[in-house]
C-alpha cells in the first residue's frame, strides 16, 4: 500500500489570481516536469491552434482563458506550451477508464477510475469575484475538474465512454469545468452540452438541489439525456457509439444494481464505492482504471466528501459555510492506494 496525499487549496478572487496562485503550487511540484516527460513519451494526438483556441475560450469561458493567462505569468511559458498543457481544447488534422456514478435521493456518489499518474493531486475550493460560480471538487490537469459541485449545488461527475471518431472540442474535464463554472441547474447545463464542441464520448452526470437529475451521453456528432440513477462506461442511449467491449462495463453496473436500491442511504452508498470486497472499487491502476478517489456531493446542504484510496472514512467539507466566509482548517486528504504508481505531484 502506497500513502497518497492531495492538497486543499481555497481562493477568493480573480481567475488571474487563482491563476497565478495555481502557478506557484506547480512550482513546488514536479508535475509539470512530469508532464513534459509524458509528453515524450507519447506524441499529441491532435494539433495546437493559438487563435482558434483563444477564439473558443472567448466565446465560452474568457474567465478560464485569464486563468490561464495568471499561470503564464508566473510560469513564463510559450502560448503553445500553456494551450497544450492547460487549455484542453483539441484539434484532430488513448487509454481506457473506469468509473462508476450512483444517484441516490439526495446525493451523488461516484468513484474516479484512473491512472495514478494523471492525478493531480489537488483539491480546490474556488468563490470568484470575477464572473462565473463557485464551485468545490478534485482538479484535473490543473484547470479542469473530473466531478465537484458548485455554489447553486449542481453536482457533476462523467464517466468514459470511448475515444473513437475523436472531433474538434473541449475535452472531458475541461467541458466538467465549464459546467461547474456556469450551469445552475440540470435544465442549463444539458443545454451547455448541446451547444459545446466535443472532443470524445462521455456521459455527464448532474444533479441540483432541486434533486433533480439526469444522464447526458455526449459523442462528437450528438447527444441524449436519460433520467437515470446508474452509470458506468457504455451508453444506453447512443448504443452505437459504444466500444465493441463493453462486458466490464455492463458488470459492474449489474453488481450496483444489486446492491445499491434508491433508498440507500449515503454513508452505506460510500462505503459501497470505497470497499473493495463489494467490487465496485476497483484496483487495476496499471490498466488505466483504477479508483484513485471516492467523492460524495449533497446538493442540498452543500456538502462535500472525499477519500483518497479504499476503505476510509470520508473527509467533510461544508462547502456552504466556506461560501459564507469561514475559514478551512484541513490542507490536505491522505489515503492509500495499492499500487507502486505515483501522482503527477511526485
Amino acid at each position: 500500500m502506497q500513502l497518497v496525499k492531495s492538497d486543499i487549496l481555497t481562493h477568493r478572487g480573480s481567475h488571474f489570481d487563482l491563476g497565478v496562485q495555481t502557478a506557484q503550487w506547480m512550482q513546488q511540484t514536479p508535475l509539470l516536469k512530469n508532464r513534459e516527460k509524458e509528453w515524450k513519451k507519447r506524441m499529441p494526438r491532435f494539433d495546437i491552434h493559438i487563435k482558434e483556441t483563444y477564439d473558443i475560450f472567448q466565446t465560452y469561458a474568457p474567465q478560464i482563458w485569464e486563468e490561464i493567462r495568471g499561470m503564464q505569468e508566473v510560469l513564463n511559458l510559450p502560448t503553445r506550451q500553456m494551450i497544450l498543457n492547460f487549455a484542453h481544447y483539441r484539434f484532430t488534422p488513448l487509454k481506457n477508464s473506469g468509473c462508476t456514478v450512483f444517484l441516490g435521493q439526495d446525493y451523488m456518489v461516484r468513484n474516479y477510475d484512473y491512472h495514478p499518474a494523471t492525478y493531480d493531486g489537488r483539491y480546490l475550493l474556488f468563490q470568484p469575484t470575477d464572473g462565473g460560480l463557485a464551485q468545490i471538487g478534485p482538479t484535473s490537469r490543473v484547470t479542469g475538474r473530473m466531478d465537484g459541485m458548485n455554489e447553486s449545488g449542481l453536482s457533476m461527475g462523467y464517466n468514459f465512454m470511448h475515444r473513437k471518431h475523436p472531433g474538434d472540442g473541449f475535452v472531458c474535464y475541461m467541458v466538467g469545468r465549464l459546467i461547474l463554472q456556469y450551469c445552475k441547474d440540470v435544465t442549463e447545463a444539458i443545454q451547455l452540452l448541446k451547444e459545446l464542441p466535443h472532443r470524445s464520448s462521455f456521459s455527464y452526470i448532474v444533479m441540483d438541489k432541486h434533486l433533480n437529475h439526469a444522464i447526458i451521453e455526449v459523442s462528437p456528432r450528438s447527444v441524449d439525456v436519460r433520467y437515470d440513477r446508474t452509470c458506468t462506461n457504455h451508453f444506453k442511449l447512443l448504443t452505437h457509439e459504444n466500444r465493441n467491449f463493453t462486458k466490464e462495463s455492463k458488470e459492474r453496473l449489474n453488481r450496483l444494481l444489486k446492491q445499491a436500491p434508491t433508498s440507500l442511504d449515503k454513508m452505506s452508498a460510500f462505503n459501497l464505492f470505497n470497499n473493495p470486497e463489494y467490487e465496485i472499487y476497483s484496483k487495476l491502476f496499471k490498466s488505466w482504471s483504477g479508483t484513485i478517489h471516492t467523492s460524495m456531493y449533497e446538493p442540498q446542504s452543500l456538502t462535500a466528501h472525499i477519500t483518497l484510496g479504499e476503505n476510509k472514512a470520508p473527509t467533510i467539507i461544508d462547502f456552504g459555510k466556506w461560501l459564507d466566509g469561514e475559514s478551512l482548517d484541513i490542507t490536505s486528504i491522505n489515503g492509500h492506494l495499492d499500487t507502486d504508481l505515483t501522482f503527477a505531484t511526485y
